[in-house]
């Protein structure tokens, strides 16, 4: 089977070689048929830490890394304007 691949944007780049990815999806709510933004945040392995602030990034599914990490960086898809 695959690994999962989620297309999202790096929020934060403080840690070393961490990066923390937001992944933005609409899902429609059971019962009033509204569709809401749902918003999942991972903790991705970042290991040249090239990845900044605004980029949007591929990541990966991985074995765990850490306590929190479970997820590598593949390509960084755009980077953010200046």
């Amino acid at each position: 089977m695959p690994r999962k691949r989620v297309i999202g944007k790096v929020i934060s780049d403080k840690m070393q070689k961490t990066i923390v990815v937001i992944s933005e999806t609409l899902r429609m709510h059971p019962l009033y048929k509204k569709y809401i933004k749902h918003r999942t945040k991972y903790y991705v392995h970042d290991e040249k830490n090239e990845a900044k602030v605004g980029d949007e990034v591929l990541i990966e599914e991985t074995r765990p890394l850490s306590k929190l990490k479970r997820w590598r960086l593949v390509k960084i898809i755009k980077r953010k304007e200046q």
